[in-house]
């Protein structure tokens, strides 16, 4: 064999064991996606049912602005239990209802000229906004239709990369080995926000009667005795899998604290990092209306930086997410039993 063709052979090689799986199973709907050096396995990818964008991600979003901390036009809609996801950047303060975001999972936006991504998958709970620029470009992005531990995968129509939503990282694709910069948000109450913000901008539907906005389509699953979509066995004892935890880093790995135990002791501090709880925030995943879910309460993750205290990113996700993305985690509270709280 000459020295050409085996250099040839060995740079057509896949770098990656799992290669050959993923191109055999994604090239076609994916012929732009870089497989050659993905680290996981395919068999951890399952289909969410909808293909890529078939959940349309919000590019252009719509807004209306409180007045005095009223919500005027189609943000009247919303209840004071209702959850949002708030940001604010440089004065720049907005809330991006679930009502909406269930049904869009991804508003591609620009906070205090920062492009940012607010997401949203149902299956995990898990609201986590991003910085959009990488590597020398604003990205934008959509909705694979894919799964993987039952959380959001998305992709950059830039580059076809795909990014998993619940830790901000890039496993397939050119940008492969990437992590996006997550921004501080609150997953919070509707009058929480506008009493927060009360001349904050709320994201509107672009059209109202296109979606069921303000049903939830996942009726019951808070209550279900295990998530969909997932493949293997995820161990979260003594906790349920569907038991909500509060996921943060603490001096560079995930932490977590069990909600039910913050729920009762109201305030936590953690090596320096602040967790509180308060109730006034309805479940988006309990009642057949979002407004209607049980009281989850609103938490607040903050580190004081010099003489202030300034909120840090964190989630608000269930279980059995927070183990099968971080197997040995620490979870705070773990043995609390939630029961006897009720």
């Amino acid at each position: 064999m000459s020295g050409t063709v085996a250099a040839s052979l060995a740079q057509d090689a896949p770098k990656s064991p799992y290669a050959s799986d993923f191109k055999g199973r994604f090239s076609n709907a994916w012929p732009n996606t870089d497989f050659s050096s993905v680290e996981i396995s395919a068999d951890e990818i399952l289909s969410g049912g909808p293909p890529r964008d078939g959940i349309p991600s919000i590019d252009d979003p719509r807004f209306v602005r409180l007045k005095n901390g009223r919500a005027g036009e189609w943000a009247s809609r919303l209840r004071d239990r209702e959850p949002v996801i708030s940001i604010e950047i440089a004065g720049d303060a907005r809330a991006y209802p679930l009502r909406i975001l269930m049904w869009h999972e991804i508003v591609n936006d620009e906070v205090g000229s920062v492009p940012v991504a607010v997401t949203y998958c149902p299956l995990c709970n898990m609201s986590i906004v991003f910085d959009r620029r990488m590597a020398g470009q604003v990205l934008e992005f959509g909705t694979t239709g894919l799964l993987r531990h039952s959380d959001l995968i998305m992709y950059d129509r830039q580059t076809e990369t795909w990014w998993q939503q619940f830790t901000g990282g890039a496993f397939a694709g050119s940008l492969q080995g990437r992590k996006l910069e997550m921004v501080p948000s609150r997953l919070e109450s509707f009058a929480v926000f506008r009493q927060r913000h009360p001349s904050g901008l709320v994201l509107v539907p672009e059209d109202p009667d296109s979606r069921q906005y303000g049903v939830n389509p996942y009726g019951g699953y808070d209550s279900a005795a295990a998530p969909g979509f997932m493949t293997g066995e995820v161990n979260t004892y003594p906790l349920a899998a569907m038991d909500r935890v509060v996921v943060f880093e603490l001096d560079g790995a995930p932490a977590g604290v069990a909600l039910d135990y913050l729920r009762t002791v109201k305030r936590l501090d953690v090596n320096g990092v602040v967790l509180e709880w308060e109730p006034g925030q309805a479940s988006a995943l309990d009642a057949r209306n979002v407004a209607d879910g049980r009281d989850v309460g609103n938490v607040v993750v903050q580190q004081r930086v010099r003489n202030a205290m300034i909120d840090i990113p964190h989630q608000v996700t269930f279980a059995f997410a927070y183990r099968s993305f971080f197997p040995a985690g620490a979870i705070i509270g773990m043995q609390f039993n939630h029961d006897e709280a009720e």
